[in-house]
């Protein structure tokens, strides 16, 4: 007989995303180096960063579609033997394609794990989804914060870019050997007893389909600001790494503190709080200097803090039949969205930093000349990004006008045996 023990479940869950987070930390503070040891340009940092985006929508739909036929426990087994493999590449990276390959393979490991953990989570909380999830998600941020320390504190004693990402396999044997040893429970949707025709005929629902859509938007300017941060304003302020450890350091705390802020506001208005506020940090972000761009980083914290667990929990709340697919399906809409976004802003970023220089002066050093079209260009790119949350709001506006008109969904229950 299976013994569940969701506290032990739940606590494996978050070292799994502490490692995904730390990919995405460790990548974001050792991103100029990898740009000047293997002579890549923005474009191909871009490409680089963008193949963690491609390879986690990948898995976490295909993750999905199978996670129901061969059970949480097996896929996130997958997820560490990715992982380990991805960790291990990039070590021994030697260049573009082998950074592109490794990287690629961690973007499928950290799908992988969304794809069984988000589902996961949802059936072993059915009762509180919306705040488990936030407090689960909050380690996205902290081990953003974990990784962006251990990248300063390595560069401060001397250690080189392989060790910082080495770092990440002792979180990722831990999380492996726990899960190997656990007890798993089925989804909610087939303890419900919910069809696989109802499940795809939920997520075709036009309710879930703006949702989906709206993930876009959420997930660039929450993830596309961050992964990017240190490149785009790293010429505009000296601590840029600490910006993004103080962004994130503001969403640990938002997440930690979800539940009485969802007891005061439903999910849909908790997400329109949140666009506004991130479209205000986001402007600040892109126009200030000086010290009080740490300002904007806190606000800007606040801001998007809630968009990731709050937009999976308004859907596995009221379009429960969606299940673990319903999660999933906006998990990778969000990660593929950030993945093209951030392929097209490295380009959009070449083209001003070269627009830039081409201006300057005849004569001019040519490495002040870099420098100097490197601070006009990140700035303008978080701009150009500014449009994305200014649209969320009028989305999410009709979205809490449209759910006052509507009676409240009921939860799933288990399916009498």
């Amino acid at each position: 007989m299976q013994t569940i023990n969701r506290a032990q479940l739940f606590r494996a869950s978050c070292l799994s995303l502490l490692v995904t987070s730390l990919s995405f930390g460790i990548r974001a503070g050792i991103l100029g180096d990898l740009g000047v040891k293997f002579q890549l340009n923005a474009s191909q940092l871009g490409t680089i960063t963008a193949t963690a985006f491609w390879g986690f929508p990948l898995a976490v739909v295909i993750g999905g579609i199978i996670v129901d036929i061969i059970g949480m426990k097996r896929l996130l087994l997958l997820a560490f033997l990715f992982h380990l493999v991805g960790i291990l590449l990039t070590v021994f990276a030697t260049g573009y394609w082998t950074l592109f390959i490794s990287t690629l393979t961690i973007g499928i490991a950290n799908g992988t794990v969304e794809a069984a953990c988000n589902p996961l989570v949802t059936s072993l909380y059915t009762e509180n989804k919306t705040t488990k999830l936030s407090h689960f998600h909050l380690w996205f941020p902290g081990g953003i914060v974990i990784g962006t320390l251990i990248v300063t504190l390595f560069k401060m004693i001397g250690l080189n870019w392989q060790v910082q990402v080495g770092v990440m396999l002792i979180p990722t044997v831990i999380y492996g050997y726990l899960f190997s040893k656990l007890d798993f429970p089925v989804t909610e949707r087939v303890a419900s007893g919910v069809s696989t025709a109802g499940m795809y005929k939920a997520v075709l629902s036009p309710l879930f389909i703006f949702m989906f859509i709206c993930m876009f938007g959420t997930a660039i300017t929450e993830l596309f600001t961050g992964q990017w941060i240190d490149v785009l304003l790293k010429n505009v302020t000296d601590n840029a790494l600490l910006l993004l450890t103080l962004e994130t350091g503001v969403m640990v705390l938002g997440r930690g503190f979800a539940k009485p802020i969802l007891k005061l506001f439903s999910p849909q208005v908790v997400i329109l709080m949140s666009t506004i506020v991130a479209a205000l940090g986001l402007y600040m972000l892109s126009t200030l200097h000086g010290d009080i761009i740490f300002l904007a980083a806190i606000i800007f914290g606040m801001g998007v803090c809630f968009f990731w667990p709050t937009m999976l929990g308004f859907v596995s709340e009221n379009i429960p039949k969606s299940g673990a697919l319903g999660i999933n399906l906006m998990g990778g809409a969000g990660m593929f969205a950030v993945s093209v976004w951030t392929v097209i802003m490295g380009k959009y970023y070449d083209k001003i930093v070269a627009a830039k220089m081409a201006g300057l002066p005849a004569g001019t050093d040519p490495a002040k000349a870099l420098e100097q079209a490197k601070s006009l260009a990140g700035p303008d790119v978080l701009h150009f990004t500014l449009m994305i949350p200014l649209g969320l709001i009028v989305a999410f506006t009709g979205l809490v006008l449209y759910m006052r008109t509507q009676k409240k969904t009921a939860p799933l229950t288990a399916a009498v045996v």
